[in-house]
């Protein structure tokens, strides 16, 4: 059900609505997390450091897509919040038409150059078969996968944050029994696992338009009506375009770090495999957060109400550093038994420990970085965030990364991890002067007379 957030206690709005989409982020994660967990345990630190290589690519394959349904989910978000509803169904209906086409060609692109990825990234050849035939399976299903997330998007914009964590919990279980079953039973091996994925990304798809069709009358899946509404697409392009340029960037960093870490070896591979799961998954808390911000900002911008803007900021600045503490705290505490449960190898256990370490230390600081952020996105301003991310990654952490590991440092591959934090703590500063300059109250979508 859409939610009103331009009424009643701020603090309430946001952790109501941050509840469910931090509860489906749990969920989510657990796709990355079961996936990894089943591979490391019953086919081998090989395959984990294959899915592990595989990650960085497919965000890269669906960044700029996420990005520009981003822009189309803040649009969405103010226009609700103006009950400018001929506007929101238009906007949905672009969404659903962009998405298809583009993720049809986005897939057929990476199913064709998985291999030759690979190899340019010089990954080590004993990961190198399992990692193409992942990644070809995996992307092969981007279709679904996006009609998935974009309907949970369009929810979302809408102020429904309950409806999306509901699909996303049958996906992760589906998901979950698929695994088991194709691994353990079937011996499919890593192939299992990515068939896994896509299988439950599908259902969980046809679910959610089951759904949509029967509930909501402002979303109605169908090819049929399928319309597209140029000066709609415009503006969510030019709102969404930084922010997948934006995520391209992460992306492309990413495998940039992940070619750092191939110099280390496979242990060194799926210690980082099994860390970054987990540091995925605590940082979600930010995410979550940041995601339920952007949406309180961007219908309270639609409705004219700025100065709960910025007691939402304050609130949800708070909610999220008490948590990142928390979070600092388990990860100092239980790191090793975490990393254990992907894999039970000494060496990885070491690496994916001191990696847990050094970043876990600054979760405040990305949680900070991320709701400035997200406050920025549900204004519709995303070009600035776009080169602040830019620098702190292209112009910090990577360089810092290489530098730091090599052997004249002496640090080894705890080099590679200092690069993160210094890239959070530039990111967040940056990110806070500018929302203190106040410029990113005129970027709303459309003009009040």
């Amino acid at each position: 059900m859409a939610r009103n957030l331009t009424e009643g206690k701020v603090g309430k709005q946001i952790l109501l609505f941050a509840l469910p989409v931090l509860a489906a982020t749990i969920f989510q994660q657990l796709y990355n997390v079961v996936d990894s967990i089943i591979v490391g345990n019953y086919i081998g630190k090989q395959a984990l450091a294959a899915v592990g290589a595989s990650f960085p690519v497919i965000f890269v394959t669906i960044s700029l897509l996420m990005g520009i349904s981003t822009g189309i989910s803040v649009v969405i978000s103010q226009y609700y919040g103006a009950k400018n509803y001929d506007n929101v169904v238009k906007a949905i209906n672009t969404f659903y038409a962009f998405v298809f086409l583009t993720s049809l060609l986005f897939s057929a692109l990476g199913v064709y150059f998985a291999r030759d990825i690979f190899v340019l990234l010089k990954l080590p050849a004993e990961v190198l078969e399992d990692a193409v035939d992942y990644l070809q399976i995996y992307l092969g299903g981007l279709i679904v996968m996006f009609g998935f997330y974009g309907t949970n998007a369009i929810l979302r914009g809408m102020g429904d944050a309950k409806t999306p964590l509901y699909f996303t919990i049958a996906s992760t279980i589906l998901n979950i029994v698929l695994d088991l079953l194709f691994v353990l039973v079937f011996k499919f091996g890593i192939k299992g696992v990515a068939y896994a994925s896509v299988i439950a990304q599908g259902l969980s798809f046809a679910l959610a338009v089951f759904y949509v069709n029967r509930g909501d009358s402002l979303i109605h899946f169908s090819f049929k009506d399928f319309g597209f509404d140029w000066e709609i697409f415009m503006k969510s392009l030019k709102i969404g375009l930084p922010t997948g340029l934006q995520q391209s960037f992460v992306a492309f960093g990413m495998i940039a770090i992940m070619r750092i870490v191939n110099d280390f070896g496979t242990n060194a591979i799926a210690a980082f495999t099994a860390a970054s799961r987990l540091d995925s998954f605590a940082s979600m808390t930010a995410m979550a957060f940041a995601t339920a911000l952007a949406t309180f900002v961007g219908q309270n911008i639609g409705a004219n109400k700025l100065e709960r803007v910025r007691k939402g900021y304050l609130v949800t600045l708070g909610f999220t550093s008490l948590i990142s503490i928390a979070v600092s705290i388990t990860m100092y505490l239980y790191g090793r038994e975490l990393i254990m449960l992907f894999s039970k190898d000494p060496a990885v256990i070491k690496i994916g420990y001191s990696y847990l370490v050094i970043v876990s230390s600054f979760y405040i600081l990305f949680s900070a970085m991320f709701s400035t952020q997200g406050l920025l996105r549900g204004a519709g301003d995303t070009l600035i965030p776009m080169f602040i991310t830019l620098i702190a990654l292209w112009f910090l952490r990577i360089p810092l990364s290489y530098y730091l590991s090599r052997p004249s440092m002496g640090l080894g591959t705890n080099g590679i991890w200092w690069g993160i934090p210094i890239a959070w703590s530039f990111g967040f500063l940056a990110s806070f002067i500018y929302y203190k300059t106040g410029r990113w109250k005129n970027k709303s979508v459309f003009k009040r007379p």
